[in-house]
């Protein structure tokens, strides 16, 4: 049945009633719920454009000709102690310097960004403003190494006993005549360890990385001594493969790799009971640095009865004999950068004992050299007063 015209009417002017009235009442909260949607996609949008500045830092290429010197992680901290050492690279010849980033205690100095290296707990932050000393260095064009003693580390043998060296019966932690606790060098677990301080550390602008103590124990209580992860392998062939690990998972780190070996590592013909073959570590260094402190040669060496008053003879045999190795085995003898000796131990060191284990160097065809003293405190007189 039609509707009719009337009826028509009074449903039309019924629903533009109920359409006015509902409009009048919901549509200012419509207005206001699509405003404030949209302040807060302005915010997010304004955020998500928000400049962000991510750290990028500088790098210093390796110079031909590395002088250098070793910086504590203590003076380092201090900037009235660091500007000191950074004014005498200023005014001479040096170029490059060595800092602890890791040593004996395993303390790592500088502020960690890696979750997974935080886990482990062995942040120190002593030197908290690295970063910005590293970034000052590298504007002035100085080359920065960071020093990790590896297999010293107190505080991962805390961590993870089950790693360390321990006593010959296997039951407790063997330390040695310092009172210093080691890491079995043939745990792989660890060594992934120091690949993440390694790569941590180009995060904050090092050029090179410095791996000390990558050797047995050599002093202590030898005859009560054992190696849960390593003994049945010797231990050049463990440290052999510690090398190739390290050169294998650093290679596209943009870092340069040195590693620290005993001075008479170049003259010694066996691994000497800590394992170091100058042989073996040559395929997987960039720069090997052997620690020829003359006053580290035992009595009689080379017919000296005190090596430490012959800093030349002592320096260009066994740097010679460094060279010539690596001349057999087709290695670039100038992989050689090694450490000589800025301290009095056998003998007092002056400028002329200083200078002449870098004429040494200089005299066997090599070009790299870095000083080492444990108190910081370098012979300025030994160096030319020229700058980089």
């Amino acid at each position: 049945m039609r509707k009719s015209p009337k009826r028509y009417k009074e449903i039309l002017f019924l629903s533009v009633l109920i359409i006015t009235v509902s409009l009048f009442f919901f549509l200012p909260q419509i207005l206001t719920i699509h405003y404030v949607s949209d302040q807060k996609s302005n915010i997010v949008s304004s955020q998500k454009n928000e400049v962000v500045k991510v750290f990028a830092p500088s790098y210093v290429l390796t110079p031909d000709s590395v002088k250098g010197i070793y910086m504590t992680s203590w003076v380092a901290s201090v900037p009235q102690l660091r500007d000191k050492l950074i004014k005498i690279i200023d005014e001479t010849e040096l170029n490059t310097i060595v800092i602890d980033i890791k040593d004996y205690t395993g303390n790592i100095f500088f502020p960690i960004s890696s979750t997974e290296l935080n886990s482990f707990g062995s942040g120190n932050s002593r030197i908290k403003d690295l970063q910005e000393v590293i970034e000052n260095l590298h504007k002035k064009g100085i080359y920065v190494i960071g020093r990790i003693a590896v297999f010293q580390d107190a505080y991962f043998v805390k961590y993870r006993p089950d790693l360390a060296v321990k006593n010959k019966a296997g039951t407790s932690v063997w330390k040695d005549r310092k009172g210093i606790s080691w890491i079995d060098p043939g745990s792989e677990e660890y060594w992934k360890y120091i690949v993440l301080i390694s790569r941590e550390s180009r995060k904050i602008g090092f050029d090179e990385i410095n791996l000390d103590y990558i050797r047995y124990p050599s002093d202590g209580n030898m005859k009560d001594i054992s190696f849960p992860l390593s003994s049945t392998t010797p231990k050049s062939v463990v440290l052999g493969e510690f090398f190739k690990y390290m050169s294998d998972h650093l290679f596209d780190s943009g870092l340069k790799i040195s590693g620290d070996l005993f001075g008479m590592t170049t003259t010694a013909s066996d691994d000497m009971g800590i394992g170091q073959l100058l042989e073996t570590a040559l395929p997987h260094f960039d720069y090997i640095m052997p620690m020829v402190y003359p006053s580290h040669y035992p009595a009689n060496f080379n017919n000296y009865k005190n090596p430490a008053k012959h800093p030349y003879e002592v320096v260009k045999f066994a740097m010679q004999s460094a060279v010539d190795r690596a001349n057999l085995a087709s290695t670039s003898p100038l992989k050689f950068r090694p450490w000589l000796q800025d301290f009095d131990l056998g003998a007092d060191y002056g400028p002329e004992e200083v200078r002449a284990q870098i004429k040494a160097t200089y005299d066997v065809g090599l070009n790299s050299w870095i000083l080492w003293s444990a108190s910081n405190t370098y012979t300025e007189g030994a160096l030319n007063k020229e700058s980089i």
